[in-house]
């Protein structure tokens, strides 16, 4: 079992005592920058003159320069911008621009584990990944809570990587919630996994096939999407309140028995074993490969499935439907 660790022990000074560069101003990039400013870190974030993102950071009373400057300033950068312009922006800017000795703050293992960028090796190199988006993190601190979060050190240079990271985590309010060390590939791996298996794939595909089966049995469009969509939301808050086996408790008994005696014929052998495949192209680095190939020829399969997506029937109704449940709550 793994340790999680808590703020007890962590030494908040080291964080403070650096200058931290934050670089994107994304969901992550806002939240991580206004809770180091909260937690007395000198933070400045890194934005090009014209980027539209420049004016909502300033507004936030954030120290915002051009990304070259804020770099060759900071004892650390944090790399905040889409994994795809990560190493373009390494080695234009943060490889001849960070100071020796410096430090290199990940939120996510993928160009480290995959070798997108293999830093200098003067550098720290360390994983600080929240287990929530980025508006969460950023709730979550201001309710005095946190979000968990994994930390790892690639390299450390400095012998005080592993300290750093936690006091940077301690600056993002994740040893309110708890952190668990961790390492670059099993953080980049079991994300990836978890996108693709769970998260993004395959619960939109199972809601999408689900969808597709009642309407095609003759149900009501509207019908389906409460039943199979909508409904997701309130199951996923009962499980994260609960637990799996809390959910099975809380709900009719008739859910329970369909849940024990039908899930596994949906979610079977042959599911498992499409999870060990995708995991397995996930670990020899085929999908890393592939996501490279699609980035290079511009986003050919991407932009074809965005707008295969939109045009399903389920898209349609359900935008209709949330509207009227807009309009619905604000006249209520």
């Amino acid at each position: 079992m793994a340790t999680v660790l808590y703020d007890t022990g962590i030494n908040p000074s080291l964080i403070r005592a650096r200058r931290v560069a934050v670089l994107g101003f994304g969901a992550q990039g806002r939240a991580q920058a206004l809770n180091l400013k909260d937690s007395g870190v000198n933070v400045v974030v890194g934005l090009r003159a014209g980027s539209v993102s420049r004016a909502p950071a300033e507004a936030t009373g954030l120290s915002v320069a051009e990304p070259a400057v804020a770099v060759s300033k900071a004892d650390v950068v944090v790399l905040l911008v889409p994994d795809e312009k990560q190493p373009k922006l390494y080695a234009d800017i943060i490889a001849p621009g960070l100071r020796k000795q410096g430090a290199l703050i990940f939120a996510h293992g993928f160009n480290i584990h995959f070798k997108r960028i293999v830093p200098r090796a003067d550098l720290d190199v360390i994983l600080v990944a929240p287990n929530g988006i980025g508006e969460q993190v950023r709730a979550q601190y201001l309710e005095d809570h946190g979000v968990p979060a994994l930390v790892a050190a690639h390299q450390d240079a400095s012998g005080r990587a592993r300290e750093l990271a936690l006091s940077y985590a301690w600056a993002q309010g994740h040893g309110r919630a708890g952190i668990i060390e961790s390492s670059f590939r099993e953080e980049a791996e079991t994300d990836l996994f978890a996108e693709q298996a769970v998260l993004c794939g395959g619960l939109t595909h199972l809601i999408q096939a689900a969808f597709d089966t009642l309407v095609q049995a003759g149900y009501e469009p509207e019908v389906a999407y409460f039943a199979c969509l909508h409904e997701v939301k309130l199951m996923a808050d009962m499980i994260f309140q609960h637990g799996i086996a809390g959910m099975r408790e809380s709900i009719s008994t008739t859910a329970e028995f369909g849940d024990y005696t039908r899930g596994p014929r949906v979610i079977g052998e042959p599911a498992r074993k499409a999870m060990r495949e995708i995991l397995a192209e996930i670990q020899n680095g085929q999908f890393a490969g592939e996501l490279e190939q699609e980035l290079a020829a511009g986003l050919p399969a991407i932009k074809v499935e965005r707008v295969r997506a939109r045009a399903q029937l389920i898209e349609k109704v359900g935008k209709t439907l949330r509207e009227r449940m807009r309009v619905r709550g604000r006249s209520g």
